[in-house]
């Protein structure tokens, strides 16, 4: 098999099991032990840009960034393509999560994808609930089929 679809495919594993991992971390953790940095996401009211949560872009990078630096010292090896699928996810996660859904830059307001109002909307669910305890919806490209019909039902065609 080429080098080129081994690399392509280790990059697109690495970016599923991302959505594993953070689904994992932010049910168990954000929402465990770590609710101290997360829970300002769920109660802002500071009027501050910044929010306690975004040290965990600094958690989540940092192995994408271990895993490059590995890689490019070793030739470009698998660790290389590896961090390149945690980065790739890290970048997905910034442009849907904080641009998209919290508009924390405002740009991409307007969707007619049912997918993309899935994801807004379970995301909606997940912020219903203001502590630790109650929750669902943690992934964020993933979602219940359940918001994906109903946001079918409002797409225009």
């Amino acid at each position: 098999m080429p080098v080129w679809i081994i690399n392509t495919l280790i990059v697109i594993g690495a970016f599923t099991a991302m959505e594993c991992t953070a689904w994992l971390a932010h049910k168990y953790l954000m929402h465990g032990a770590l609710w101290f940095l997360h829970h300002d996401h769920h109660q802002r009211d500071d009027g501050d840009f910044f929010e306690k949560n975004d040290y965990f872009f600094v958690i989540f990078a940092t192995p994408g960034i271990a895993c490059l630096g590995v890689g490019v010292a070793q030739g470009f090896n698998y660790w290389f393509w590896i961090g390149l699928g945690i980065t790739i996810y890290g970048f997905t996660y910034f442009l849907v999560h904080d641009i998209f859904i919290h508009q924390r830059f405002k740009m991409f307001r307007n969707t007619e994808s049912a997918y993309l109002k899935a994801i807004r909307r379970a995301h909606k669910m997940h912020h219903k609930h203001l502590g630790k305890n109650e929750g669902e919806c943690f992934g964020m490209l993933w979602v219940p089929l359940k918001y994906y019909r109903e946001a079918r039902k409002t797409t225009a065609k």
